[in-house]
Formats: C-alpha cells, sequence, structure tokens
C-alpha cells in the first residue's frame, strides 16, 4: 500500500517536501556561508527554476516551464518551504540560526558532500542556476533583494510584504 507523501510525489513531483529540500540544500550550499531568513528561501526556491522570470539578460533558461500561474505559487509555497528547510535541518544538512532579525538558515558541513553526489542532468542544470542566483544575490540585503523582485516580479510581493513585515522574517 501507498503512504501518503508516495501518493503526494505522483501527483506534484516538484512539489514533495524532499524535492523542495533538495532544492533549498543546493541553494544553501551555493550561497554558503550567507545566511537566509524563511522570505529569501521562498523567493530563491522559485528562482531557481524560474530564472528567466528575474528578466534580467545573461541569465539561464528556466529549468522548469513557464506556466501562466506560476508566480501566484509563492502564497503557497511559504509553508512547504519551512517543512523542507525542517526535514533537512533533521538530516543535519543545513544549521537553523535564532538572531534579532528572526530565524535564518545556511547550510550545514555535511551539506557540499551530500550536494556532491547529486550528478544527474536536472540536479547539475540546478546547481548551476542555484551558483548563478548566489553571484547574482549573495551580497544584497533582504530589502535589496525586494525590492528587486517587486520591480522585476511585482505580481508577487503585495500580498506578500503584509505577511513579511507582521513577522519580521521570523518562522
Amino acid at each position: 500500500m501507498a503512504s501518503l507523501e508516495d501518493s503526494a510525489l505522483e501527483k506534484h513531483p516538484f512539489n514533495s517536501t524532499l524535492e523542495t529540500g533538495i532544492r533549498a540544500l543546493v541553494v544553501l550550499e551555493a550561497f554558503y556561508p550567507r545566511h537566509c531568513d524563511l522570505m529569501e528561501m521562498t523567493w530563491f526556491d522559485h528562482l531557481v527554476v524560474h530564472t528567466s522570470d528575474i528578466g534580467e539578460q545573461d541569465v539561464p533558461k528556466s529549468l522548469h516551464p513557464d506556466l501562466p500561474n506560476r508566480t501566484g505559487e509563492l502564497l503557497v509555497r511559504r509553508q512547504l518551504v519551512e517543512r523542507s528547510l525542517r526535514m533537512m535541518q533533521q538530516m543535519h544538512l543545513v544549521e537553523v540560526f535564532e538572531t534579532d532579525a528572526g530565524i535564518e538558515f545556511c547550510a550545514s558541513e555535511e551539506a557540499p558532500s551530500y550536494v556532491g553526489l547529486l550528478q544527474s542532468p536536472y540536479s547539475r542544470a540546478l546547481k548551476h542556476r542555484a551558483r548563478w542566483m548566489a553571484d547574482r544575490f549573495a551580497q544584497h540585503e533582504s530589502a535589496e533583494i525586494r525590492d528587486l523582485i517587486e520591480d522585476r516580479i511585482g505580481r508577487w510581493t503585495a500580498e506578500f510584504r503584509a505577511d513579511d513585515t507582521t513577522s519580521g522574517g521570523a518562522v
């Protein structure tokens, strides 16, 4: 008999906790040693597979199809990203830090070894896009990234902003 998680994987293979957790781990490993909060990780989870949404030249081609309603995913993805980060923490691949700004996530010392094992064509493409994002965003403050996303992909953030300011970026 199939488990509930198996059933979810059959229906939504790119939206399982495991798939999202691996994407989060790849992103955090590319951004190391920078810490990222939950809001940033939600943005980065979208951007790592929809790189063309950033709307700049010399951006790697999006890894997932550009479906019409994909930006609306962010409103529901935050909880999935949080669950996936917690799962990666339980596997000792992600470290969690409580700071004055809220809760932040960082790749653990074990992360590079695990990420190095990911060698499928999809995984290599994902790592390439994560490195591109880290080169593009790692030196920016969260507010700068938010401003850029609002400027380029403003559809998301009007509804997100209220949540971000009330929670202080904390989980």
